[in-house]
């Protein structure tokens, strides 16, 4: 009579086992991209989205504008100073807003 319980009580910690397993995502595959993140300029661009004619160009330079004062405060709590200051700037903020208008 032990056999058939033992085969019961396995059975159960089978039945209890297999679906936490099967909840358990498989390890995430590699595709070799890195995300890359949103800069300013773009952030700039979709809050202007909606807009049409004049309201979205100042819409879109009040913004850039405002995005160029938050990283020269940034570049200035790193000291970064001269050439690199503008580099760190421009790359900050993701480039000029009068490329795309």
């Amino acid at each position: 009579m032990k056999l058939p319980s033992a085969t019961v009580a396995a059975s159960l910690v089978c039945l209890i086992v297999a679906p936490v397993f099967a909840q358990t995502p498989p390890p995430a595959a590699s595709t070799g991209t890195v995300p890359v993140p949103a800069t300013k300029r773009v952030t700039c661009l979709g809050s202007t989205q909606n807009l049409k004619g004049q309201d979205k160009r100042d819409q879109l330079q009040l913004c850039m504008a405002q995005a160029r004062v938050d990283c020269l405060k940034q570049a200035i709590d790193q000291k970064v100073v001269g050439e690199p200051r503008k580099t760190f700037i421009k790359t900050c903020v993701g480039g000029d807003a009068t490329e795309q208008q």
